[in-house]
């Protein structure tokens, strides 16, 4: 068996917003946010169920999945494989205009039902080790949920590291099916319940269309160039700000090391003659001017190069640091800094690190 990335837009659909197959959704959906008991759904409602799109739709397609259960609930699930900038807030508006899309003119406020986003991220959004996480409105003196109707569940895929031994939850085994189905030639043996196995059938590239196919390579295509061009962006920048500074410095330091050896050239020439001092002080100078100056560039070219990164990969946040940035004064300082932007997605081991010098 060969197995769909199921962190592709296109195969998550087709998986979970199988009008067919709404027992898959239900499973997933009861698992990821515990429901049990009365609380459990039942019965569910696609309301933008999976249809094969044609490349020439494909920027209007929606590819997220909404679905009510008979309490008037909606429920929205979308997968999202790299960060963008503004990802929270646009989180909250999608949530927030589904919300307010139920009522209708006349239609009074009692009538508003519930709405839950359920995100599943191939990237680190929320604080701690917690691969699910909820979020809610609630009582900070008390902490009760009083106002119910808006709900965020994260499901943070790099966080879960579990092998398939180690899954014991059917929310772990729903997890471990997205995260790693694309790897597997084989269904495991951790697929013991129906819904999962279903799943398993319908990211089977074998019951694929031709066109389905297609589409499928197209878009995991379209991601892998978005991911290629936020790196050559930052790669670019930090290059070509390394460069500036070095050719920048190297200029100050010609200029700055002819002065001084001169000066030392002047000085040590009353001494051992003028002929000999200004040979001496000339290149001394010449030799720790580049020196100097080399150190400024490389220091001035990685600034640039972290700048760009901050605001390309944070946004305003980042670029609310460059402040900061500038009063580093060491290539180490600087150098840490940036293998941390490289290294973490959250902005806050950034400024944790910035606001300790």
């Amino acid at each position: 068996m060969r197995f769909v990335d199921v962190k592709s837009d296109i195969a998550f659909k087709k998986v979970f917003g199988n009008e067919n197959k709404r027992e898959i959704l239900i499973s997933f959906i009861n698992a990821v946010l515990r429901l049990k008991g009365e609380k459990e759904i039942g019965d569910i409602t696609i309301l933008n169920p999976y249809q094969a799109p044609r490349l020439a739709q494909l920027k209007e397609t929606t590819l997220d999945i909404r679905a009510v259960n008979k309490k008037g609930t909606t429920f929205i699930i979308e997968i999202q494989v790299q960060k963008k900038v503004g990802f929270e807030k646009r989180v909250l508006y999608y949530t927030s205009k589904a919300y307010v899309g139920q009522l209708e003119k006349g239609t009074d406020y009692t009538k508003l039902n519930q709405v839950i986003f359920i995100g599943v991220m191939d990237f680190e959004l929320c604080e701690g080790s917690d691969y699910i996480t909820k979020h809610l409105i609630l009582n900070t003196s008390t902490y009760k949920q009083e106002l119910p109707d808006l709900e965020f569940d994260f499901i943070e895929l790099p966080k879960f590291q579990k092998t398939e031994q180690q899954l014991q939850t059917i929310e772990d085994k729903w997890i471990f099916f997205i995260k790693n189905a694309e790897n597997l030639t084989l269904m495991p043996k951790s697929a013991d319940f129906i819904e999962l196995k279903e799943a398993y059938d319908m990211a089977d590239k074998m019951i694929w269309s031709k066109e389905e196919l297609d589409i499928y390579d197209y878009w995991l295509m379209k991601e892998q160039d978005e991911r290629g061009a936020i790196e050559y962006s930052f790669f670019e920048g930090e290059k070509e700000g390394e460069k500036k500074g070095l050719i920048k410095g190297k200029e100050e330091g010609l200029i700055e090391g002819l002065t001084k050896g001169k000066e030392e050239g002047l000085i040590e020439g009353l001494t051992k003659g003028k002929e000999e001092g200004l040979i001496e002080g000339l290149t001394k100078g010449k030799e720790e001017g580049l020196i100097e100056g080399q150190q400024k560039g490389l220091i001035k070219g990685l600034i640039e190069g972290i700048e760009a990164l901050l605001e390309l990969k944070y946004g305003i946040e980042g670029i609310a640091l460059i402040e900061k940035v500038r009063l580093l004064d060491t290539i180490e300082e600087l150098e840490i800094l940036k293998n941390l932007i490289k290294t973490f997605t959250k902005i806050e081991k950034i400024e944790e690190y910035l606001y300790s010098k």
